[in-house]
């Protein structure tokens, strides 16, 4: 028989989860539970790295986006579901990985620089920000991960890894395998003003939203920008809206909706409308599975507990090959 391979991933937990995260990583994961052995990490420890001076949300959103996953499809008996902070030797092994990575490969990691432009109302000039992906390179390659599902803006991380492997192979022993960045597919799906959706712009629609909160929402969309009233043609090709239609509406109603808009036949308020159903039942599978964790905390904890256990037997092995190669 022949043994999957190994893939790995992680989310921040900044908060509930958005469709943003969804069509961007989530619902990729869900599709490869039967086709890789799965390891996917709440890296709650990641979550410092910006929001260190605010941190008593970090534990309730864990729980939050343990929760979103389960709805969503993952399944602790096809992958195993861990928080990060619950395995310690991802701090011995990040603390081992940032003895040997040399500084010049953090500050040109692209994620780096614009971050520390784009937030500016926070100070990031820690250790903990710049050396981040020395903690991102330790959680994947602790699990000997063949692969990590990534979008393209992604990949100069996973090469980051791929070097910092590199490097504690040739220092010391062959201990880790390079991973591979594995291209995932993603939609095009922006936030309700056309900017990436995120919890942050306050232009996200959550999976654990009720219907009048979608229907809400969705009437608040910018559409085709260059369509200023009814009559006036629009073009579905740079319109969000519509890139929402071809993911939750039927085939045939989108391709009437596209002809429609395009003939000024059908308003930009209708069209939302129909949106919006289409989301709503899209959705429906996931409220319900949500309600039923939300009302079973003990259930969360536990499927975190037995997860956090099988990732740590797995680490614990490493580091000792990891402690055997460094002589310590």
């Amino acid at each position: 028989m022949t043994q999957k391979k190994r893939i790995l991933s992680g989310m921040r937990p900044t908060g509930k989860l958005h469709l943003g995260n969804l069509h961007g990583a989530l619902a990729n994961w869900v599709e490869m539970q039967d086709q890789y052995d799965c390891f996917f990490f709440i890296a709650d420890w990641h979550a410092l790295t910006t929001d260190y001076e605010d941190t008593g949300s970090v534990s309730d959103y864990t729980k939050q986006v343990m929760i979103d996953w389960l709805s969503a499809g993952l399944s602790p008996d096809k992958s195993t579901l861990f928080v990060q902070s619950h395995i310690k030797e991802h701090a011995e092994l990040f603390l081992i990985l940032s003895m040997i990575t040399p500084v010049p490969w953090l500050e040109r990691n692209p994620t780096y620089k614009d971050q520390m432009t784009q937030i500016a109302d926070k100070d990031l000039t820690t250790f903990g920000f710049l050396g981040y992906p020395v903690l991102q390179a330790a959680d994947i390659i602790m699990y000997k991960a063949d692969g990590v599902p990534v979008g393209i803006d992604q990949v100069p991380h996973v090469e980051i890894t791929r070097e910092i492997a590199r490097r504690f192979n040739h220092l010391y022993t062959n201990v880790f395998p390079e991973p591979e960045a594995f291209l995932t597919k993603t939609s095009k799906i922006l936030g309700l003003d056309r900017r990436k959706m995120s919890k942050s712009y306050n232009n996200a629609i959550f999976l654990a939203d009720s219907p009048a909160d979608i229907s809400a929402k969705a009437s608040r969309m910018i559409t085709d920008p260059q369509r200023a009233r009814k009559s006036d043609p629009g073009d579905p090709n740079v319109c969000n809206v519509f890139e929402f239609h071809k993911l939750y509406t039927d085939q045939g109603t989108t391709d009437d909706i596209a002809e429609k808009c395009r003939t000024a036949k059908i308003g930009c308020v209708e069209c939302k409308k129909i949106m919006a159903e289409g989301l709503i039942t899209a959705l429906e599978p996931i409220r319900e599975k949500r309600k039923h964790y939300e009302e079973n905390p003990k259930l969360v904890a536990d499927i975190i507990v037995t997860g956090s256990n099988k990732a740590r037997e797995v680490a614990q092995r490493t580091m000792e090959e990891v402690r055997s190669a460094v002589k310590i």
